[in-house]
C-alpha cells in the first residue's frame, strides 16, 4: 500500500472526498491539527508529529530571500 491509498483510506474514514492539498487539510483538520499542509516557508515546521510533514516539506516551497537564513 503506498501513501496517496493511504491517503484515500483515512479520507473514506472521516468521510472527506479525496483531493490532493485540500484532501490532506481537510485530514488534518478532522485529527485536530492546523490545517497547513503546503504551507511551510524555508523549509521550517513546528508541527514534528504531523503525519503529513515529510511530504508537505518535500514540495516546492515558497522562499523569501529576506526571510530565509
Amino acid at each position: 500500500m503506498n501513501m496517496n491509498e493511504i491517503r484515500h483510506i483515512i479520507a473514506k474514514g472521516l468521510g472527506l472526498k479525496p483531493g490532493k492539498v485540500d484532501l490532506v487539510r481537510n485530514i488534518q483538520l478532522a485529527e485536530g491539527n492546523f490545517d497547513c499542509f503546503a504551507t511551510a516557508r524555508c523549509d521550517e515546521c513546528d508541527q514534528v508529529n504531523c503525519l503529513w510533514r515529510k511530504d508537505c516539506l518535500a514540495l516546492p516551497q515558497k522562499q523569501e530571500p529576506t526571510t530565509c537564513h
